[in-house]
């Protein structure tokens, strides 16, 4: 049993990340330490005693590998990377068998309900949500969208919010109603008048509350009339979570001798364009065509009792499913930081701000900024990718969604934003630390020596969004010694950006 320090004990990283920080570096300021520049020796800050230091040497440029590492050093290290892998990946064949037996039982129910009410669907290809179980560390509820019997195509969008551009995606936050074109469409039972703003009176919609009612008495109907049958054994479902307000259904099944919760959530799909993001280099570094299969069927599931919202659950996980054809240790990076996250960097309990859903977009971004499978061919490297991008997103409280950028998924976490980031900067500079498995209190509490020019660079305010580029994130991954990146291009793209951040310093200060 490996047993963690105190919170007391040890002196904690002295300052916290804060939006707006204004970068001024003087000499004084970094106790002589300067941003590195082509040709100049990269000093590191001492370690604690908890890990070795990273040899300090001198780089061949702003973004030179670790050659000064010795080859016995670096095959330790890599096996210590390795071995915590090999330790997770090994729990995975017992997790798909209780995900399978759980959910053999669930399409048991949902069939019955089905023949009581042909309207609710059962979807047999779950491969999404059992390569998502099997991915994440933590035993958080499967969400599974259950597809309803109507032409989501013949239904009129309506949105709720005015000011909304006509043809626009609407985001995860946005909601809708959707009208009913003509009546006798078998759906009266579902629908009712709704007071649509945009069209100034009242408008038949289909009804997300009527829906979620009509199938809650479902389940639970059919859940006796299984266990009549002994199709379903006592104590295999539970309805214990079922709630009258709540926008999803959650069961509980037993898949062996864990249990499985499962939230249902009704969806209606249709056909849309295909999302055209607008940046610069969107869709680079994924398989061609994966944006556009993932993105062409919009799913709206209930927001309200009255009102829908657009879900992009599984066209994040069809896209992870294309970062997983491609070569290198994508996902076995989500797999290793997902584990410290539940291990380590989440409060009592494990339970904190960071969730699997954000790194799963953390690790979709990198796959953006980072397209060259020269950056996925080890797995340090490849972690690196994700940290760089993670510890940014924590410094400045922001981190866009994926699909649809203008959303900030750590929106209301700000709170607990400033703690989580020194977790996860002391796993940047010292991973051996946390690269081993221990049972007790969550979280890792102890000392970190921090890097003053790095943390200032994760903390250069950016409204506009201008540092989220590859060049950037080439240049955090250079002060973490973990470049080794052959690309001229790329190198001299993150050298001039430092030398221009140089420049806004001097001219500051």
């Amino acid at each position: 049993m490996c047993v963690d320090a105190s919170p007391e004990e040890g002196p904690r990283c002295d300052s916290s990340p804060r939006p707006g920080f204004a970068l001024r570096l003087s000499p004084g300021a970094t106790q002589g330490r300067c941003l590195s520049t082509p040709g100049s020796a990269r000093l590191r800050p001492p370690r604690t005693a908890a890990g070795p230091a990273r040899p300090a040497h001198a780089a061949s440029g702003l973004l030179g590998a670790v050659e000064g590492s010795s080859g016995a050093a670096m095959e330790a290290n890599t096996s210590l990377w390795h071995s915590y892998l090999s330790v997770i990946v090994s729990r995975e064949r017992q997790r798909m068998e209780h995900f399978q037996r759980a959910e053999d039982i669930l399409l048991t129910l949902l069939e019955s309900v089905h023949a009581r009410e042909p309207r609710f669907l059962v979807d047999y290809a779950r491969n999404l949500e059992a390569f998502e179980f099997a991915l994440c560390a933590s035993e958080d509820a499967v969400t599974l969208e259950m597809p309803l019997r109507i032409d989501g195509d013949t239904l009129r969008v309506l949105a709720r919010r005015t000011g909304d551009a006509a043809g626009r995606h609407p985001s995860a936050g946005d909601t809708c109603c959707l009208g009913v074109c003509s009546p006798g469409t078998d759906l009266e039972d579902w629908t009712g008048v709704v007071d649509v703003m945009e069209h100034g009176g009242g408008a038949g919609c289909l009804l997300p509350g009527k829906i979620l009612q009509r199938l809650k008495e479902l389940l639970v109907s059919a859940t006796v009339h299984c266990q009549r049958l002994f199709l379903l054994q006592p104590g295999d479902i539970s309805a214990e979570n079922l709630r009258e307000d709540a926008m999803e259904l959650s069961l509980l099944i037993r898949g062996s001798w864990k249990t499985i919760r499962f939230d249902i959530v009704p969806v209606v799909r249709r056909q849309q364009e295909p999302l055209q993001l607008q940046r610069r280099r969107s869709g680079r570094g994924f398989p061609e065509g994966s944006l556009r299969k993932a993105t062409e069927e919009a799913h709206f599931v209930p927001a309200s009792p009255h009102c829908w919202r657009s879900s992009t659950h599984l066209p994040i996980l069809k896209l992870l499913r294309g970062v997983d054809t491609l070569k290198g240790p994508r996902l076995d990076s989500l797999r290793l930081l997902d584990q410290l996250r539940d291990q380590d960097w989440g409060g009592e309990g494990g339970k904190g701000s960071l969730t699997f859903n954000h790194l799963k977009m953390v690790l979709l971004w990198s796959t953006e900024l980072f397209p060259s499978p020269e950056d996925w061919q080890d797995l340090e490297g490849s972690v690196y990718r994700l940290l760089v991008i993670l510890l940014r997103c924590l410094a400045t409280q922001h981190l866009p969604h994926f699909l649809n950028p203008e959303e900030n998924l750590f929106q209301g976490a700000a709170s607990d934003l400033a703690t989580l980031y020194h977790r996860v900067e002391s796993f940047a500079w010292d991973p051996q630390r946390f690269l081993r498995f221990h049972f007790g209190l969550h979280g890792f509490s102890g000392s970190c020596q921090a890097d003053t020019e790095t943390r200032a660079l994760l903390q250069l305010p950016a409204e506009d969004g201008s540092y989220w580029d590859t060049a950037y994130f080439d240049m955090l991954l250079g002060q973490f010694q973990v470049y080794r990146i052959q690309d001229s291009a790329r190198r001299s793209a993150a050298t001039q950006l430092l030398s221009k951040i140089r420049r806004e310093i001097l001219r500051q200060s």
